[in-house]
């Protein structure tokens, strides 16, 4: 609570809060009526749909309303334990603050430290191992599993088939390069990809090379291959080369292998050309720590090898 600038932000809150959970409260008991009355009468409220739908004033299942009536509560000793009214601290005093110019510590560092503690003698000994040998550990691949459910699914899936815009982590298809030293630089450092948008400098011809990109890869769409491939040439060769295999130092995409980020339908592969993309894989090397990186990259490095 002393961390605010102002004294008109914790009553900002508290209100906020405060009005919150009277209206949960009412909101819970204003459909509380005819749960206990077994002559309650359903009745048209006067809300049609359709001509023939109507809304009934039905009272909510008993259960139901229980359920309700209990996550409010929750919700207030919560609060009493811990902040987040704005005004009150909770009883427990929990704080996430570190005050580095006191010397004093908030529980949250100190949680973190206590964990780390506990758990750095095994991710030392795991980053004693180089990444392939890791891949046969099955005790490092399960924690390494763990890790990937708590930071990697949000983007890559639960099963890290990935998703538009998202690489798929399963295949031997690697933007940046599949090795362990590249995979272990991508979760550390973070990679940043961007295609410029091209449809301002082609204008109608967009579909000509959409239709020469598509053909690296067997594919067929209307347009004409000849001006397609010269402006392929004098645009694109740069990043994705000649010969269109890509390259892995820009995280310039393979357009020979059927294989798409973004959809490899026509429409989706004119909408890149003209519009261009952008994607940004975050680094978690500060955050994870070079053990969980090193122990991460050998899990994903195990799942398409």
């Amino acid at each position: 609570m002393d961390d605010f600038v102002s004294s008109f932000w914790p009553w900002y809150i508290f209100v906020i809060v405060a009005g919150s959970i009277i209206w949960l409260f009412y909101l819970v008991l204003s459909q509380s009526h005819g749960v206990k009355d077994k002559d309650h009468k359903i009745e048209p409220t006067g809300h049609k749909w359709d001509e023939d739908l109507e809304e009934l004033n039905t009272p909510l299942p008993r259960w139901w309303l229980q359920l309700f009536i209990i996550t409010n509560v929750f919700g207030l000793v919560y609060l009493f334990l811990y902040p987040g009214s704005g005004l009150f601290g909770g009883l427990l005093g929990w704080s996430s603050a570190d005050y580095r110019d006191t010397g004093a510590t908030g529980q949250y560092e100190t949680e973190m430290a206590d964990a780390d503690a506990q758990y750095s003698a095994l991710y030392e000994g795991y980053l004693k191992q180089d990444i392939a040998t890791l891949t046969a550990d099955k005790d490092a691949i399960t924690t390494g599993s763990r890790l990937f459910s708590t930071y990697c699914i949000q983007c890559h899936g639960s099963d890290a088939g990935g998703a538009p815009g998202f690489p798929n982590l399963r295949d031997s298809d690697w933007l940046w390069g599949g090795e362990p030293d590249q995979i272990k630089h991508t979760i550390a450092q973070g990679r940043i990809g961007a295609m410029p948008a091209w449809g301002a400098v082609l204008g109608k011809n967009t579909r000509d090379v959409t239709a020469y990109v598509l053909s690296m890869s067997g594919k067929k769409s209307s347009g004409d291959l000849d001006i397609g491939k010269e402006k392929y040439d004098q645009l694109c060769v740069a990043c994705h080369g000649a010969d269109g295999k890509g390259n892995i130092a820009l995280g310039a995409p393979d357009l020979t292998d059927n294989r798409w980020l973004y959809g490899g339908s026509a429409r989706s592969v004119e909408k890149s050309i003209i519009e261009g993309r952008n994607g940004k894989m975050p680094a978690f090397g500060e955050f994870l720590g070079e053990g969980k990186v090193h122990l991460l990259t050998a899990y994903v490095y195990s799942l398409s090898y």
